[in-house]
């Protein structure tokens, strides 16, 4: 599993959830359902560190995020 950070939202223009890594360029993902778009940003995810392996590209290191304590 990779443990790089999903950012989900609503688009309301396209009305479907969108699923993107903000560490890996392009990578993004859509569904019907946060849990759909989840699916599918994992697979892309998967997908982009393929490419990125067959292209001997640099696959970026997920970027360690601080806790943010609650109120």
């Amino acid at each position: 599993m990779y443990k790089y950070e999903i950012i989900l939202w609503w688009s309301e223009e396209d009305k479907v959830y969108v699923g993107e890594v903000p560490d890996l360029p392009g990578c993004m993902a859509h569904g019907d359902t946060h849990e759909k778009a989840l699916s599918s940003v994992k697979e892309a995810i998967a997908f982009w560190i393929e490419t990125a392996k067959e292209l001997n590209r640099l696959i970026p290191k997920p970027v360690s995020r601080k806790k943010v304590s609650a109120l």
